[in-house]
């Protein structure tokens, strides 16, 4: 069987802008390989990286404690909610088009529980420049409303946030985490995910982390292709 693995992450980068209002992360060494040749007698090195970032950089998660006091962190997120999710991705960008406010369709929402549900605009394709920060598409109210009575266990994006940033109610943040589905932001590559690619949103389990930057996937798997001989 034939495995194809796509990154549905951006990376992250020293200097970086960060989240509008956010400070960008800060990437660099603790310790460097010629610094450390000294710990082992001049027969070894290893450089010792050092990371200070806010949650929300980069492609990252939204636990329902971003939201609710009392909701969970993402270190208490169930790995089986978050690994090898059967995947719809919904073909926004005619949406995106007409409009910042999506509306969409759920194809057989009766089988979208536990799932990830993608949104699919091509924003992603503006990430590195200024006007990916632009006022961009949205998660409209009856979208988030389908979503919610559809129950995935994943809602994710490739723009910057799920609800329109005019609103400070933050309706579509709201009702996702409240239903205890999880807010995936800033994904990019979805225009490559081919029909029956699982994915996986993977935070650190960092105990009191609302949010946490990811390493999202996709993986798509192909019949093996036999001989007879």
């Amino acid at each position: 069987m034939g495995v194809t693995v796509i990154d549905l992450s951006h990376p992250i980068h020293d200097g970086m802008p960060g989240y509008p209002g956010l400070p960008g992360p800060r990437v660099g060494l603790h310790l460097s390989h010629a610094e450390s040749r000294s710990r082992y007698d001049d027969r070894a090195e290893f450089a010792i990286g050092r990371l200070e970032l806010v949650g929300n950089t980069g492609t990252y998660l939204d636990s329902p404690f971003h939201r609710d006091p009392d909701g969970p962190d993402v270190s208490r997120l169930p790995l089986d909610r978050l690994v090898e999710l059967p995947t719809l991705v919904l073909d926004a960008r005619e949406a995106a088009a007409g409009g910042r406010d999506l509306d969409l369709a759920l194809p057989d929402p009766e089988r979208l529980v536990g799932t990830a549900v993608l949104v699919r605009t091509d924003w992603d394709r503006r990430w590195g420049r200024e006007d990916y920060w632009e006022p961009g598409p949205f998660l409209g109210g009856e979208l988030v409303a389908r979503l919610v009575a559809a129950r995935p266990a994943v809602v994710g994006v490739d723009f910057w946030n799920v609800d329109d940033t005019a609103d400070p109610t933050r309706p579509a943040h709201t009702h996702l985490l409240r239903a205890g589905i999880v807010v995936v932001e800033h994904l990019c590559h979805l225009a490559d995910l081919p029909a029956g690619a699982t994915t996986s949103f993977v935070p650190l389990a960092v105990q009191g982390a609302p949010s946490l930057p990811i390493r999202a996937f996709a993986v798509a798997r192909s019949p093996a292709v036999t001989s007879d001989g």
